[in-house]
């Protein structure tokens, strides 16, 4: 099963499933039954881990960086690294699918939202 079946089965986003599988992320009640269900596992056997009592460790460790706008892309990184690496892998047929940053095209772009402006970053 892939991290976009489990998300459209939790009716979440797939990066977020994915980091839950990392522990990079904390998983609710109801995301825990609904994965449960879609993996066929005793939902006590997921609580114990993932359940109340469960606080993800966030990042790798390692020299933190002091820029704001270089932080904030470090600690995207480092709480989505792994996720993203394991849904470019599916994505890639189970390849490696190591992207390359020698003819990488990064595009910086603003997105209207009600919660405060976001930043899109698109690497092609």
């Amino acid at each position: 099963m892939t991290f976009a079946q489990l998300a459209a089965a939790l009716g979440k986003a797939e990066m977020y499933v994915a980091a839950l599988f990392y522990g990079q992320a904390k998983p609710s009640s109801s995301d825990l039954s609904a994965l449960a269900e879609a993996l066929s596992l005793p939902l006590g056997a997921l609580t114990a881990g993932l359940g109340p009592s469960f606080t993800p460790y966030r990042g790798m460790g390692g020299g933190v960086p002091t820029d704001p706008v270089i932080y904030r892309l470090y600690e995207g990184v480092m709480v989505y690294g792994h996720p993203i690496k394991a849904v470019i892998a599916e994505k890639f047929d189970g390849q490696d699918g190591i992207m390359s940053m020698i003819d990488c095209r990064v595009s910086v772009d603003r997105k209207v939202d009600p919660k405060g402006d976001r930043v899109v970053l698109t690497f092609e």
